[in-house]
């Protein structure tokens, strides 16, 4: 491939900022419509592939096709960060744009059955992930090249507003296509990468500094090996391990755990050696940078798994018990989690253009501060609760996160050089990503230590007060937390389920009653409460440390400065005249 020309902003003119903002938010929006459709979809795949994901055997592929994604961009997007301040962002870019397109190709034509449609779906899934890595990684340091300071918050907002935007449309997307045919929800993908990928490739340019440098082969070894080590054993752990209802105290979830971090501290002593590192951590030298990213930690840990709960408790609990059968129950869940999305559609964009104008410290720690405050008002609220009131919460929560988001992100965005944007905003996504796969752990296994305290007891005596027989009834109580959990979030009836053969022994009427829409909602009822205040507690925690760091960031935009300017400063200071801006290498 020919090497591309880096153009200058004053070439490209004033309509290239818009191009690069519509074009870097096409790929986050297809991106994370992607890494949520599946969530929703899960049922109808494993009912079209002929496998039971509630099997024991087969909680690894639901594990990972929900996790996958996830933890591979988590681990690649500040390698391909790196790559794009060496070698390209907006190629990068494009590349990203191509490899998600043919991934999504390859999942939509799955014409395998059981554990072979599985390892294939997952296998693709990876793909998928690297092709999302490259876009998160480089969309970012894209827009920034191209807008002026004084107008990144708006930029950064609305790519923003596309990312979370997207992981919430993809839970309607996927509930309204995966039951008409499951290989619908990779295919809607197909035409928009099409698309997108010419497009990119037509109309983006490389118009910030690179950095040719040899690849650091022994960071990049060590660090995704750490934190694969790390995201597989935070996966693991939420399975049950012997007797306990968890994995956290398993061989391997402790090795992967305490080896991934050996790793990790080696590829930190690695980074300071090598003179051309993956992780510049003199970058965290810079105050905006390093206390803008711990602030986007510590929210993304705060709301990394809020997803997943409000999923269980709409399918599990609230809907069924308002009328809607479980296999209804996955598209509903998306439909009246809207207002979330509503909230931070409004708030994203509107907070980053207040943040060119007035900062964004204020906003970013406001912003987390609701945050907290809303999940406080989720623990007061009745498990049945009034709609309109966790409507009201939800909405407030998403304008507290769309708050939060866009200025975080141009503070950290703002605060780097030129010449680190790429790697920069890997970090920065690697933190976020990283973040939501501990969180989902974290939540899941707070959610399932409230269960396992209250249920089997509740479970027992109430199997046994309809005519199941008490051995019966003791062993299905006595089953993990956790498939109590899946069945919900996947849209079974969790008592059908656990039950199997057994109902077929049982009086009509007892049978009915037990797998209808009341009993099994209103027996989880109390135990997730108690699952809910401790979870939701933690996330208070943690969106009130984000908001101090929030305020200990420094605003740092230069609101009369340009990205021109920026570079040509930069090129000034490392001794080149403007000709170096202006490559004389051959476009494509």
């Amino acid at each position: 491939m020919a090497e591309r020309r880096t153009y200058s902003i004053a070439e490209l003119g004033p309509r290239y900022k818009w191009i690069a903002l519509s074009n870097t938010t096409l790929g986050m929006l297809i991106a994370t419509i992607n890494s949520s459709i599946v969530l929703i979809a899960l049922p109808d795949i494993f009912k079209g592939i002929g496998i039971n994901p509630l099997e024991p055997s087969n909680t690894s592929y639901l594990l990972w096709m929900i996790m996958g994604f996830l933890v591979v961009t988590a681990v690649l997007v500040v390698a391909f960060g790196r790559l794009g301040d060496m070698y390209g962002r907006a190629r990068m870019y494009n590349l990203g744009f191509a490899v998600f397109t043919v991934s999504s190709i390859m999942l939509a034509i799955t014409w395998f059955d059981g554990d072979a449609a599985a390892l294939w779906l997952i296998g693709w899934r990876i793909v998928q992930g690297v092709g999302g890595a490259f876009l998160m990684a480089n969309s970012s340091a894209i827009l920034t090249d191209a807008f002026p300071a004084n107008q990144r918050g708006l930029a950064l907002g609305m790519n923003g507003v596309a990312a979370i935007a997207g992981s919430f449309l993809g839970l309607v997307v996927g509930g309204v296509l995966a039951p008409v045919n499951w290989n619908l929800i990779f295919l809607v993908s197909v035409p928009f990468g099409v698309i997108g990928t010419v497009w990119a490739y037509v109309k983006l340019h490389d118009t910030g500094v690179r950095q040719h440098a040899k690849m650091d082969w022994w960071g990049n070894i060590t660090f995704a090996v750490g934190l694969i080590a790390v995201l597989v054993g935070i996966t693991y752990g939420i399975q049950p391990y012997g007797t306990s209802q968890t994995g956290w105290g398993s061989p391997m979830v402790l090795s992967c755990l305490i080896g991934g971090a050996a790793v990790l501290i080696a590829f930190v002593v690695i980074e300071t050696k090598v003179p051309n590192p993956l992780f510049r951590l003199s970058l965290f030298r810079i105050r905006s940078f390093s206390w803008g990213n711990l602030a986007n930690l510590t929210a993304s840990l705060g709301r990394g798994g809020l997803q997943f709960v409000l999923i269980i408790w709409l399918q599990g609990i609230w809907l069924p018990q308002h009328g809607f059968t479980f296999e209804q129950t996955p598209l509903w869940a998306g439909i009246y989690m809207l207002p979330l999305t509503i909230g931070f559609l409004v708030a994203a964009p509107t907070s980053g253009i207040l943040s060119d104008r007035i900062g964004s410290r204020a906003l970013a720690a406001g912003g987390l501060v609701i945050t907290a405050v809303t999940f406080l008002l989720l623990t007061l609220l009745p498990v049945n609760f009034d709609y309109w009131a966790f409507a009201g919460i939800l909405l407030l929560n998403g304008i507290g996160m769309g708050m939060f988001s866009s200025p975080n992100r141009a503070e950290v965005m703002n605060s780097l050089p030129a010449d680190a944007r790429g790697s920069g905003a890997g970090m920065m996504t690697t933190f976020q990503n990283a973040a939501m796969v501990l969180s989902i752990g974290f939540f899941f296994s707070l959610i399932i230590a409230g269960l396992s305290d209250h249920l089997p007891a509740a479970m027992s005596q109430g199997l046994t007060q309809h005519g199941v027989p008490e051995a019966a009834a003791q062993q299905v109580a006595h089953l993990p937390a956790v498939a109590v959990l899946f069945a919900a979030f996947l849209g079974y009836n969790p008592i059908q389920q656990l039950l199997g053969g057994q109902l077929g022994s049982l009086p009509a009427d007892q049978a009915n009653f037990l797998t209808g829409r009341s009993f099994f909602p209103n027996l989880i009822s109390g135990p997730f409460q108690d699952g809910l205040a401790v979870a939701f507690g933690f996330a208070i925690v943690v969106c009130l440390i984000g908001a101090v760091a929030s305020l200990l960031t420094k605003d740092a935009k230069k609101a009369s400065e340009s990205v021109g300017e920026e570079l040509a400063a930069v090129a000034g200071e490392s001794g080149g005249g403007p000709s170096e801006l202006v490559s004389p290498r051959s476009d494509r």
